[in-house]
């Protein structure tokens, strides 16, 4: 597995396609299809399970599937410790939302404090870490 991250607008995306030849049918885009933690579900209303579709090479947007799991209740790192075997050979892109000021809301900082601990984990697993800042890789871990 290759972790893949840095903040946002780096070029981390463009680097997973161009270094493993992957094109949009390739690629899982969390959160594309449901938002989870739209303000349009209520209060009250059920928050759909949070799930990856595992089948593609790469997924990307990982910290928006652990905003969905802060807003079912669903611990990320647990989910992907559950399906192990079915992403051992993926790649996985996050954006870090863990610098700059720690949010107010608490909703927020549960998200920060979860990517981070999703991070930890993804990248004790992972055979190669990788973080893009402006557009440049740097190896973390190989």
């Amino acid at each position: 597995m290759h972790l893949i991250f840095g903040g946002a607008y780096q070029g981390k995306l463009d680097y997973a396609k161009e270094r493993y030849q992957l094109k949009a049918e390739d690629i899982y885009f969390c959160g594309a299809e449901t938002d989870w933690c739209s303000p349009d579900l209520g209060m009250g209303d059920p928050v759909p399970a949070p799930e990856i579709d595992f089948t593609k090479k790469a997924i990307d947007g990982l910290e928006e599937f652990v905003l969905s799991c802060v807003c079912s209740g669903v611990e990320a790192k647990a989910y992907l410790k559950a399906h192990r075997e079915e992403w051992k050979d993926s790649i996985f892109i996050c954006t870090d939302i863990s610098s700059g000021v720690v949010p107010c809301d608490k909703k927020q900082r549960a998200w920060r404090e979860m990517v981070g601990r999703t991070l930890m984990y993804l990248g004790k697993e992972a055979e190669e870490v990788t973080r893009i800042f402006c557009g440049l890789p740097q190896t973390i871990k190989k």
